[in-house]
């Protein structure tokens, strides 16, 4: 990877969502423009903020697709990282910083 770029592989995201009242939502369905997580599998050697491995929050529309052997990857700019996820040691739970 070079400079300020990570390779991330996206999260599966099912077709269908279900809403907090259990009505499904299906993937036609068009409404607010919706993030995305994935995993970071490389960074550039000036990537600060990021680690491999970190879970990362994205624009789905603003994203360069990659195919290597086989498995499809994005890539991202570091500023293109809208948040990260970070696990809390002690309690086991994950809280996001942006």
């Amino acid at each position: 990877m070079l400079h300020d770029r990570l390779l991330v592989e996206p999260e599966v995201d099912s077709a269908e969502r279900q809403s907090t009242a259990g009505l499904v939502i299906p993937a036609t369905a068009s409404g607010p423009k919706r993030l995305a997580w994935a995993v970071v599998v490389a960074k550039g050697e000036h990537v600060r903020q990021v680690a491999v491995g970190d879970r990362v929050l994205y624009d789905p529309e603003d994203r360069a697709e990659v195919d290597l052997a086989g498995t499809d990857y994005v890539l991202l700019r570091e500023r293109d990282v809208h948040g990260v996820a970070e696990t809390d040691q002690e309690s086991g739970t994950t809280g996001l910083y942006l």
